[in-house]
């Protein structure tokens, strides 16, 4: 009987035994309940509540796990408006699918958490019904080319003001920031949120399709105005280099009709000194030229005029011919 009563015991120890140890892991909270009130929440980040622990067997204790690390999930898609802040009027449709980066806040948001969502299910629905509602009303004061655009970096920087917006900014309801709204309330802390895709609908892709052709369009005239700009440049720059090539021959025209003239004024002062006479001579045939061999003029002149005297009376030459060699005196 004895026997039997010390095996009974060591079965009964045996059962009861691995009901009284637990272990709490670096990746997760550890809830400690005894008779479902809140005793103890174990956070397996801290080196000294990670490890091996014991507990009441159940239904005197009991644990709940939950994990810490960083949860994410996909929002449904929506189809919003953006609007046209030219006109103040919506202007086109965009379907937007976003997704959200979240973890339970610290051991002591674990009691606020299981007792406000209680379930990660819960914890999605809530905050895809708050963030839904948010990025509505952000996207709603958004034109369509901070979202789709060919400007570079442009919608990078306009989804990070989304971003900031939506997770630091006051919402409409309560006056708080989605990330304190979502620690208060539920104890969880939302890391991040990010557009992971804009879809456009059949019914604006064609109004996105002009808009990409208008924007070509301004590029192509751009650069041809650059060009014409260029050409402009080029053709004054080489009227330019014309004008001063041209001022510089004309200048060079001028220096050398000026040295001829020098020089024909020179040897025409040296055969005037030598031979004044015949030079004299020489003028007065020219005169007789211009004067008799114009077939217009009439000239009615007595042989006795001055005109003529050295027709009758020709100057004798001074300077003596050169000799020829071998000729005959």
């Amino acid at each position: 009987m004895k026997t039997f009563l010390i095996s009974l015991a060591i079965l009964v120890l045996l059962s009861v035994m691995p009901q009284c140890i637990f272990t709490v892991d670096r990746a997760e909270f550890v809830y400690l309940t005894q008779f479902g009130r809140h005793l103890e929440t174990f956070d397996g980040a801290d080196s000294s509540q990670a490890g091996l622990h014991f507990k009441l067997p159940w239904p005197i204790q009991a644990v709940l796990r939950l994990d810490r690390r960083i949860q994410f999930f996909d929002l449904p898609s929506v189809e919003l408006l953006t609007r046209d802040t030219q006109r103040n009027t919506i202007d086109k449709t965009l379907s937007l699918d976003a997704y959200i980066c979240w973890r339970i806040r610290d051991a002591k948001g674990v009691d606020t958490f299981l007792r406000t969502v209680n379930t990660i299910e819960g914890a999605k629905a809530i905050l895809a019904q708050r963030i839904n509602s948010e990025l509505g009303a952000a996207i709603g004061t958004m034109e369509l080319d901070d979202l789709v655009s060919i400007e570079e970096g442009k919608v990078e920087k306009q989804r990070e003001i989304l971003r900031t917006k939506l997770l630091l900014e006051p919402g409409r309801a309560n006056g708080k920031s989605l990330q304190e709204s979502a620690s208060a309330d539920y104890g969880i802390e939302v890391v991040d949120i990010r557009l992971r895709r804009a879809n456009h609908p059949p019914a604006v892709r064609q109004a996105i399709f002009d808009r990409i052709i208008s924007e070509r369009d301004k590029k192509a005239a751009q650069y041809q105005s650059e060009g014409e700009r260029k050409a402009a440049d080029i053709r004054s720059a080489g009227e330019k280099n014309v004008a001063q090539l041209r001022a510089s021959s004309e200048a060079e025209s001028i220096r050398m009709k000026g040295q001829a003239e020098a020089q024909s004024d020179r040897l025409r002062s040296q055969a005037q000194s030598r031979d004044p006479q015949f030079y004299t001579f020489l003028k007065k045939l020219e005169e007789y030229q211009r004067i008799l061999g114009d077939n217009k003029t009439v000239l009615l002149l007595g042989t006795h005029r001055e005109l003529f005297d050295l027709l009758f009376s020709p100057p004798q030459g001074s300077i003596k011919a050169p000799e020829t060699k071998g000729a005959k005196p």
